[in-house]
């Protein structure tokens, strides 16, 4: 649990500490609506490492189960077992501290054992999202220098497509039914042979999963000195200008976002009581800073077991898994609270033990914040990040008895500024760019030291890309998104891939995409093209840009045009096309 601030009377400190920055600092006037017995700072001493923190929650909470799939139980004990032997592995291989190792599979057990292996072994997590294509992995290991990759064996054709052009030395290949005993050869073989969802794949001196665990098990694992200032993930995004690029987040930003949440959850838990035995539902994927760290991080520091929900598209199979358990958190974002709040068996669904909705990702909608308050009886708490702050920033309070519509107060020890292009600070009530500044920030982007200087202003703050605007009470409200991001379900999409690939093609003259509205996704992608082909159709581009682009960045529409409009310099505008 965070501590708060130190000296004999912690409450009373704190809060002449607020007073005095209130008072002292008109610019931080979220101080004064702060939730009763929040600190606004927090303590960071003794902060070590990501995996010093799951293995002592291994220890102290053994027999409880940590994680749960398809009926299958991970105890902590088991993560522990698995994780050092899984480490142990991976050290075999000639790994050392802070090489980077990729995992690249859906919300299934192998995926924690994964994480927290290469996390006490010292190396550096790299999240794939499984669903990429092989030119998407191909940058992502590429640039990130990837030593080793654990894949779900569903995507080992992707990898093997990828194979010529990447150099990873060693690949451990799962499978989806191997923590599951003698009921994941019926797993394997209905996925495998009944809905075909494996494709033909030949991966030269993989290894297989439980091979990897197996033969761990009789090395030795050495134990690796980890400080907090150590890299802990590469979080891959396109932060605000297109080209994916890894957020370098240490083992201190992740630590200090869970202690942040700790004290934030404790409000939930005085108004609404806390279980037990916490389970939280893990329908978002693992591979996204949200779920990595609402989820897994901050259940695997409670003692809670997290429900992981491979698939969160096939709603039917979502709603099943949420009848098994007494759900007290759900974290997830606009688009699936919509799916859920009108789908009809979901409504029969017991929620008395929900405490807790988080909503984050993108905006949530007013109105389906009131259609999930109708069916649950539970109100959508807001919060607000991105890969680069770990991800949370700010959040309502959680014993708020209302939908705020806006993304609530910065987090202990977060300032947030709402800035102009020059980089000052606007007035209460003005819009102007969200700038972050707290130990969650990023230490800056992979190897890219111009960006992260644009990115990370030189009084620490960082540059969002989000347009918001401030009230007088300190609450934050989104209005718009600087430059031209499109955001697919809560997933970032940028124009100028999309473009770049779509100039591949010999009948595209030139395109440019913009993000239009959906009512499933928030948005989606829509690509206007200058045929040079007269003859090119619109499924002529979906295919091509399909086998390139991973689903979400797929442009949905296709408008055809004689000519794209263009500033005096010739660059194309895409505001004009948005109008």
């Amino acid at each position: 649990m965070a501590k708060g601030v130190k000296g004999q009377s912690a409450a009373k400190t704190v809060t002449a500490r607020r007073e005095d920055n209130a008072n002292a600092n008109g610019d931080m006037p979220w101080l004064s609506s702060y939730p009763a017995g929040v600190p606004y700072e927090i303590d960071l001493e003794g902060i070590t490492s990501v995996g010093d923190m799951i293995i002592n929650s291994a220890r102290q909470f053994s027999n409880k189960p940590a994680f749960s799939c398809m009926g299958q139980d991970l105890t902590y004990k088991e993560l522990d077992d698995h994780s050092r032997a899984l480490a142990a592995f991976l050290q075999s291989c000639g790994l050392v501290k802070g090489d980077r190792v990729a995992i690249m599979m859906p919300n299934v057990l192998q995926y924690p054992i994964a994480f927290t292996a290469i996390l006490r072994a010292g190396f550096v997590v790299v999240n794939v999202n499984p669903l990429y294509t092989p030119r998407e992995l191909e940058h992502q290991l590429n640039d990130s220098g990837a030593k080793a990759l654990i894949v779900m064996e569903n995507f080992a054709s992707t990898v093997e497509r990828a194979l010529p052009s990447i150099h990873v030395q060693n690949i451990i290949v799962a499978s989806m039914g191997d923590m599951h005993g003698l009921k994941g050869h019926i797993i394997n073989f209905v996925v495998r042979h009944v809905k075909k969802l494996v494709p033909k794949w030949n991966i030269p001196g993989h290894v297989r999963f439980r091979d990897a665990l197996r033969q761990g098990r009789a090395k030795s694992f050495n134990p690796v000195p980890v400080v907090s200032e150590d890299l802990a993930f590469l979080q891959y995004t396109g932060g605000t200008t297109g080209i994916s690029k890894g957020a370098m987040l240490t083992h201190r930003n992740i630590l200090a976002n869970v202690r942040q949440m700790d004290l934030w959850l404790e409000v939930g838990y005085r108004a609404k009581g806390k279980p037990k035995d916490l389970n939280l539902l893990c329908a978002l994927p693992l591979y996204h800073i949200f779920a990595l760290t609402v989820n897994a991080m901050i259940g695997i520091r409670q003692g809670g077991r997290n429900i992981l929900i491979p698939n969160p598209r096939d709603i039917p199979a979502l709603v099943k898994e949420y009848k098994k358990y007494p759900i007290h958190i759900f974290p997830g974002i606009n688009t699936l609270f919509n799916a859920l709040a009108n789908d009809a068996e979901f409504a029969t669904a017991d929620f008395k033990p929900l405490i807790l909705t988080l909503g984050g990702g993108m905006a949530v909608q007013r109105p389906v914040a009131e259609r999930w308050k109708q069916v649950t009886n539970c109100h959508i708490t807001e919060g607000y990040g991105l890969s680069e702050t770990s991800p949370v920033v700010s959040a309502n309070a959680l014993d708020a008895a209302e939908f705020t519509g806006t993304i609530g107060l910065p987090l202990p020890s977060t300032s947030i500024r709402i800035r102009d292009d020059d980089g000052n600070d606007v007035a209460i009530g003005e819009t102007g760019e969200i700038c972050v500044r707290g130990p969650q920030v990023m230490r800056g982007y992979w190897n890219r030291p111009e960006e992260t200087a644009s990115a990370i202003m030189p009084d620490g703050y960082f540059r969002t890309g989000d347009i918001g605007i401030m009230d007088a009470r300190g609450f934050t409200k989104i209005v718009d998104r600087k430059k031209d991001m499109i955001l697919v379900s809560g997933f970032n999409v940028y124009p100028n891939e999309i473009e770049e690939v779509a100039a591949q093609h010999p009948g595209i003259l030139e395109s440019a995409a913009i993000g239009i509205p959906n009512e499933h996704s928030g948005e989606v992608v829509k690509l206007f093209v200058v045929r040079r082909d007269p003859n090119l159709t619109e499924e002529d581009v979906k295919s091509f840009c399909a086998e390139r682009l991973t689903n979400y960045k797929r442009p949905r529409e296709i408008e055809f045009r004689d000519a794209l409009p263009k500033s005096n310099v010739g660059k194309i505008l895409r505001r004009e096309l948005r109008s």
